[in-house]
Order: structure tokens, then C-alpha cells, then sequence
């Protein structure tokens, strides 16, 4: 996917980039690859596969969950890595006020240093794990999204994420074609943590890859055991 494609196919989904949204999108990506050389932060690095599987892929749930584009909403993106999808949808939706989590410190770094050089506000910015920042008051169930891309399966990424959703929020889910048999999996974890799905929608980026967006409801609030300590999710997820 091209520069000019990008455009086009974000376009086409309603939405018009600026001159000045573009250029961001092109500096983010010019500090990606020159970070990647020194810290690992993706092993995608061709410019048309950045564009269409970081960038592009990013802004999917802003088609399928619409309040992103125009209300100003809270978002808490889990293990963001470089970014994914939560500084996308804030380039593109400067209303979205971001709190991005990772548990390693180059990568916080990296973030950071992209945040101040595009002059984006209403991000913050935290370095640990979302076991332990799910137990901190000022933090848990207080946004109105969590979401969180290629962390983890859907079992284990709901003790991750929907602590930190406040009751009415949602648990925004972005996979690839195992997003069906995860999500039965996980069923008996999103009943616990207090999460029901709401709506599922299945489509293909440009290129043909498969795509589901699942939207988990939070309908009641999430018993106070969790998440457990760090590590314990992965190892004996829930149900």
C-alpha cells in the first residue's frame, strides 16, 4: 500500500486526511525505521507493508466503532509496542485522549520521542505491565476503551484489558482468522471480568488478509482479584 493508497482506502471509509496528518504519518514512519535499527520494534519495515499493516490495520476499529472518529473518549492501548493502534487513531482523531502501556523502556522511549515530534497532547505514556497497572485505582475501570493488538489470545487479553474499561465502556478485540475459535475460548474469561460481546465484524485489508473486529460490552464491573499478578494470566488463563 502505497502513500497515495493509504489515502485513498482511509478515504473511502469517510474519513479525510489532512496535509498535515499525512506528514505525521510520514515521520512516524521515518523514526520507526530508524529506531528499528538499534531497538526491536517490528520486523515489518517495507514502507507500502508499514502503511498497510501498521498504519492502515490501525485505523480499522475506527470504521466499525464510529465514536472514535468524532467524540472526545478515553483509550487505553495494552502492550502498544511501537505505537499499534492506538497512535494511528490519535493522528487521525486528535479528540481521543491515549494512554498507551508497554512493559519494556526502549520502547516507552521510542513512544515518547514520536509524541514530542508530532506535537500530540492528550497522550500519556506508562511503562509496565497491565497486571499491575490493572490494580492501580487511578487507572482501573476508568476509560471508555481498552484495546490491544497481537498481545496475546483473546482468554488471556481479557484479564489484560477489560480491568482497565469502566462499566458501559467497551473491550475492543482486533484479529486475524483464529479470531472465532479465540473468542469461544475466551468466553468463560470475558463472563468473569465482566464482558459480553456486542458485535463482530469480519472484512480483508487490500491485500486479502482476514481481519475480525470483535466489540466486548463491559456490563458489570470486574471482580477485584483481577488481573492477578504479572505473569499468571498467560500461564492459567481463565476458564
Amino acid at each position: 500500500m502505497t502513500v497515495e493508497e493509504f489515502i485513498l482506502a482511509v478515504k473511502n471509509a469517510g474519513i479525510t486526511l489532512t496535509k498535515h496528518q499525512i506528514q505525521q504519518f510520514e515521520d512516524y514512519f521515518n523514526m520507526l525505521i530508524a529506531t528499528n535499527e538499534h531497538v526491536n520494534l517490528t520486523a515489518i519495515t517495507e514502507k507500502n507493508d508499514v502503511y498497510l499493516k501498521h498504519f492502515y490495520d490501525s485505523l480499522t476499529i475506527s470504521f466499525y466503532e464510529q465514536d472514535l472518529q468524532t467524540v472526545e473518549k478515553t483509550l487505553i492501548d495494552i502492550g502498544t509496542g511501537a505505537g499499534f493502534p492506538s497512535l494511528p487513531l490519535k493522528i487521525v482523531f486528535p479528540q481521543l485522549k491515549i494512554t498507551m502501556v508497554d512493559s519494556l523502556q526502549k520502547r516507552i522511549n521510542f513512544l515518547q520521542e514520536v509524541v514530542t515530534t508530532l506535537d500530540l497532547s492528550g497522550v500519556e505514556i506508562i511503562h509496565g505491565r497491565a497486571e499491575d497497572i490493572g490494580q492501580n485505582l487511578r487507572y482501573r475501570e476508568a476509560f471508555d476503551y481498552a484495546t490491544a493488538r497481537a498481545v496475546a489470545r483473546t482468554s488471556v487479553l481479557a484479564e489484560y484489558t477489560l480491568p482497565f474499561v469502566k462499566k458501559g465502556g467497551k473491550f475492543i478485540v482486533m484479529k486475524g482468522a483464529a479470531a472465532q475459535q479465540e473468542l469461544a475460548d475466551g468466553k468463560q474469561a470475558l463472563a468473569t471480568l465482566g464482558g459480553v460481546l456486542h458485535d463482530e465484524f469480519e472484512f480483508s485489508l487490500p491485500n486479502g488478509d482476514v481481519r475480525y473486529i470483535q466489540i466486548v460490552n463491559k456490563n458489570k464491573k470486574t471482580p477485584k482479584q483481577y488481573p492477578r499478578q504479572a505473569g499468571t494470566p498467560s500461564k492459567k488463563p481463565i476458564g
